[in-house]
């Protein structure tokens, strides 16, 4: 949970959320929000919690906002000539005086039916309209849905199989008041990246200036502590010799090129070590550590469908690099990495291949060779090597 000015969620970007409805629906609770009032406009009827989570996604359109604005759901006011950078339409968000449109076909459940009907949707600073005539933007043909002050947007968890929605990329507007659940508009967008684009949009049509607000006041206090850690940093080193202690007596080695010799030696030394202590166990000992020392890493989840997985790294945010490993379903001992790149969920066979008796997992067919699972993350995370980029954010298992 999250209070006004509260650190919990400041760390690592997480958000809190407020499910709904035995998690049918959730929202992102925003930093400026107080815990309290939301909690003050729940339907005694409703099933309502909130949950803590990380959500790496929360603040990424203020980082790579080219990811999130597609050009041809953007349009612009008449004063607006040329191209505009994502940059200039983030800026335009935050303004009062510019706005961008946003625009696409959409799925809207029809009230009082189970069917849905396909509409050309707009969003401008006045509100949400359809057009009642295809893709006509004259005011003739627009009818106001729905306006944002006193609404909150929803993502639908289970659209098709909750509400019924022609696809799984479903949100809702539901009133900021108690009893709003009867009120609620259900929509649904044709692909991820839509629906993506819509929830971004309306976040920042709601509360743009103050969202970015909360957005600059952790990476105000990461700043300051970096550069309070760089003076440190550099008094400590300027007080720092290189030390011999072979002999009988230490002495301080002044020559660079010995001193860098010596600090090479030591680290083969310690590569040998490591590798005797290995070793001692027994090449059979050895393998079956490697089989089990994956089972208790944060980024390992036993046993979970491809999507289960697809499902757990949406509810942590499609940002490149939030990744997980878990069994493979369809090829005993093998693994599967689950990732993100590019608001997709991509998957990633990794085999095991056995070589002079002993084991080893690859992601290339044994062009590359990982004594564990441990070694093959711990690689990725600082080389892509196959993978279209590093592995960056892990994903926890998510209660509610």
């Amino acid at each position: 949970m999250q209070r006004k000015h509260e650190p919990v969620c400041e760390e690592s970007d997480p958000a809190c959320y407020h499910p709904t409805a035995a998690t049918e629906k959730e929202r992102i609770i925003e930093d400026h929000e107080m815990v309290i009032e939301v909690q003050s406009k729940w339907d005694m009827e409703e099933d309502c919690r909130f949950c803590v989570r990380k959500y790496y996604a929360k603040y990424e359109f203020f980082k790579n906002p080219e990811n999130y604005f597609p050009d041809l759901m953007l349009s612009y006011s008449s004063e607006m000539n040329g191209t505009t950078k994502p940059v200039d339409v983030l800026k335009m968000f935050l303004s009062t005086s510019t706005y961008p449109e946003i625009h696409s076909y959409l799925f809207m459940a029809e009230k009082g039916k189970k069917s849905w009907k396909k509409l050309y949707f707009i969003l401008r600073r006045s509100g949400l309209y359809f057009s009642t005539k295809g893709t006509s933007k004259d005011p003739r043909h627009l009818q106001f849905f729905c306006d944002f002050p006193e609404s909150n947007v929803y993502m639908l968890l289970s659209a098709k199989k909750s509400y019924g929605a022609p696809t799984d990329f479903g949100f809702c507007l539901k009133p900021n008041k108690t009893g709003g659940t009867k009120e609620m508009k259900l929509l649904c967008a044709e692909t991820e990246e839509n629906k993506i684009c819509w929830l971004t949009a309306i976040r920042l049509y709601k509360n743009g200036k103050q969202i970015y607000q909360n957005y600059l006041r952790p990476q105000q206090k990461i700043d300051a502590s970096s550069q309070n850690l760089a003076a440190m940093r550099s008094i400590s080193e300027n007080s720092l010799v290189a030390m011999d202690f072979s002999g009988h007596k230490s002495r301080v080695i002044e020559n660079p090129t010995e001193a860098l010799s010596i600090a090479l030696q030591e680290g083969l030394l310690w590569r040998r070590k490591s590798s005797g202590r290995i070793n001692l166990h027994g090449s059979s000992q050895n393998s079956s550590m490697n089989l089990a020392v994956h089972m208790s890493q944060p980024w390992f989840h036993h046993k979970i469908s491809r999507d289960e997985a697809q499902k757990l790294i949406r509810q942590q945010g499609l940002v490149n690099g939030v990744f997980l490993l878990r069994d493979s379903q369809s090829a005993p001992k093998s693994f599967v990495l689950s990732m993100c790149h590019g608001q997709k969920i991509k998957h990633f066979q990794i085999s095991p291949i056995e070589d002079e008796g002993e084991l080893y997992y690859t992601l290339d067919e044994g062009h590359t060779r990982f004594t564990d699972l441990t070694q093959l993350v711990e690689f990725h995370q600082l080389n892509k090597g196959i993978l279209p980029c590093t592995l960056k954010h892990y994903c926890t298992r998510v209660t509610v």
